[in-house]
């Protein structure tokens, strides 16, 4: 498939290399009926890829069969994947087809397979082996002609560790394996994905498209994404939404952004409350500077001299060691960004500041 029609029909963005290879290996082994497992976190659509390995197979005129194994209480979810017969058990008031039957001569995607209690586990594997079914109470089986694809957010080698899933099944399912990195991983795709969602949403509810701001796009840039893609094109619909003028900034996503932390601990530097919010900003910015000059050498000679030397005679100052704070403050900032390679969020937690103090100071200062 060429990429404006995995844009076009099933939301498929990229430009990542990762991105690119992941996709011409799906699309090769979606024309055999090997089995496929896909590894991803929430959000980084596991499903789509399942559509789009359904749709470039010689299975794609047949249905698509979709069940969440983690949505479905532990006592019914035999009774859907394989069906039953009226009065099997207390509410079977009819003949019931399962999901194998449904999809038969198609392709059943079954999404957090590590959740599946082990007992239907062992009854899966059966399926896969003869590609037959028993529905519940039945004493005769069915032929199916299914193709599994499955997909968890789980490690399945450690769950088989752990003695939580079958270890026969999961070398069944494995055959071939498709880990779809998070978006963090691949931030060279998040402009084209912002582009794709702010039109897309622009066209669904007949509004001019939103104008997105540098700094605003830098924020995205910087933003891990916990969430993945579900939550990037969450936010920039939540942004569209609540904008007056339809222009994004960084501010527009300051709010709605959740999960601001970094992955190394943050310094914990006193906070003096009974000062201004300007003079508190630029004290803990000093701090911290003062901090990671003791830790790395990249900030050695920083040019506020004697910090620690009690000043008892003000004559023996000279002009030149008075800096102004404004300079201080400028220069912490600079030198965060150029530590962080320019990352507004890491440099904020080194700041120990908010993300919307250090993009008005930027601002502010006009530093590029």
């Amino acid at each position: 498939m060429e990429k404006e029609i995995l844009k076009k029909n099933f939301g498929i963005v990229y430009k990542s290399k990762k991105m690119r290879d992941l996709i011409d290996i799906a699309l090769q082994v979606a024309q055999s009926d090997i089995s496929v497992l896909l590894y991803g976190e929430s959000g980084v659509g596991k499903e789509v890829f399942a559509k789009v390995i359904h749709k470039a197979s010689k299975r794609a005129d047949k249905p698509l069969v979709s069940i969440n194994c983690g949505a479905i209480p532990e006592g019914i979810l035999e009774s859907e994947l394989f069906g039953h017969k009226k009065g099997s058990f207390t509410g079977a008031v009819d003949n019931r087809k399962g999901y194998f039957e449904i999809a038969d001569g198609g392709t059943l995607f079954l999404d957090e397979i590590g959740e599946m209690p082990l007992t239907t586990q062992v009854k899966l594997l059966r399926v896969l082996e003869t590609q037959e079914i028993m529905p519940v109470g039945s004493e005769t089986v069915k032929k199916v002609d299914v193709r599994i694809i499955a997909a968890s957010n789980r490690d399945l080698q450690k769950e088989v560790d752990a003695k939580r899933f079958r270890q026969d099944l999961y070398f069944r399912l494995k055959a071939v394996t498709l880990v779809i990195p998070p978006l963090r991983e691949r931030k060279e795709d998040i402009p084209e994905l912002v582009e794709y969602f702010l039109k897309q949403y622009s066209e669904k509810n007949n509004i001019p498209l939103p104008e997105l701001t540098r700094d605003a796009m830098e924020l995205l840039m910087d933003y891990p994404w916990p969430g993945n893609i579900r939550e990037l094109k969450n936010t920039l619909e939540s942004a569209v939404a609540l904008s007056k003028d339809g222009i994004l900034d960084s501010e527009a996503f300051l709010p709605l952004l959740t999960s601001r932390q970094i992955e190394e601990d943050p310094r914990h530097l006193p906070v003096h409350v009974h000062k201004s919010a300007d003079s508190m900003d630029r004290e803990m910015i000093l701090g911290a500077l003062i901090e990671i000059k003791k830790d790395l050498n990249e900030l050695k000679g920083f040019a506020y001299k004697n910090q620690n030397t009690e000043i008892n005679n003000p004559e023996d100052v000279e002009m030149e060691e008075i800096i102004p704070l404004d300079e201080l403050e400028k220069n912490a900032i600079k030198k965060a960004l150029k530590f962080t390679k320019g990352n507004k969020r890491k440099a904020a937690q080194l700041l120990k500041i908010s993300e919307r103090t250090l993009y008005r100071k930027i601002k502010e200062y006009g530093i590029s």
